[in-house]
């Protein structure tokens, strides 16, 4: 029997090949919806960018020459990290587009004081604000969101190769767009109902001028609850569509990002 021979310089070529894709895996996690919840514990997200890892490790080429220990390992390593947080980060953007459009709803319905600690993002959040993240959440797994976004951090590692990836100037573009999509987005989705709200606090505004002697707190609060309430339901079917477009465009700008189209119904 032939003992067993250790080669140092295969072990250090195999973690070279797994150190890079983990940088790449992780920012993607820490960045991803879902994934990246508070509520999700720190050895899950470990577990899940190792086994990730593992699994696209052998579509990553890495450079010949490309060390750890050096200055350009080091800007490489950066360079991982970003991409990862910026596949991540684009369709997380379009969660917080939701968040803002529900803080507006519920500001003009009134409900700025029933705010709750949202334990996904770790802040405050109205009622309705933690409603439509339940609802985009929902829309982006019956969606299969989270599959295509992994299709396309595997195919980022051939469209943006490892120690390259910073070099393209179209990904900090495409996170910047998305981010400055945000009001849009939120806007969009809250439009009707704060318009619908509008038109409830000047009829309620005449009615007052009319006879002063009704208590507008009285009366006007409960109505104004009472319409928007009967608006987000009777629009639910448009908002829930809504949403779903803008993660759609989340998506297509991730598979621009990694020059991979993708089609989503």
């Amino acid at each position: 029997m032939q003992p067993m021979v250790i080669d140092a310089s295969s072990i250090a070529a195999a973690a070279a090949g797994l150190w890079w894709p983990v940088l790449r895996v992780g920012g993607f996690i820490a960045a991803a919806p879902i994934v990246s919840a508070g509520t999700v514990p720190a050895r899950i997200r470990v577990v899940l960018t190792l086994a990730i890892t593992f699994l696209l490790a052998p579509a990553a080429s890495v450079p010949a020459g490309l060390s750890i220990f050096s200055g350009a390992g080091l800007v490489a390593a950066a360079s991982e990290l970003l991409v990862g947080v910026a596949i991540g980060l684009v369709v997380q953007l379009a969660f917080e587009a939701f968040s803002f459009g529900g803080q507006l709803v519920g500001m003009t319905m009134g409900l700025g004081f029933a705010n709750l600690v949202d334990p996904v993002r770790g802040a405050n959040t109205t009622v309705i604000g933690q409603f439509l993240m339940v609802l985009a959440t929902l829309a982006y797994l019956s969606a299969d969101g989270h599959l295509l976004l992994l299709g396309e951090l595997a195919n980022s590692f051939r469209a943006l190769p490892i120690g390259r990836g910073a070099e393209d100037q179209g990904l900090l573009f495409a996170v910047v767009l998305r981010g400055a999509t945000i009001f849009q987005a939120g806007l969009l989705i809250a439009l009707p109902a704060v318009v619908a709200l509008i038109i409830v606090n000047i009829a309620l505004g005449v009615v007052t001028r009319a006879a002063p002697q009704l208590n507008l707190f009285g009366v006007g609060f409960p109505i104004t609850l009472l319409a928007g309430y009967l608006v987000l339901f009777a629009g639910l079917g448009g908002i829930v569509e809504g949403m779903g477009g803008i993660l759609r465009e989340a998506l297509e700008a991730v598979a621009a990002m990694t020059a991979a189209p993708i089609r989503v119904h």
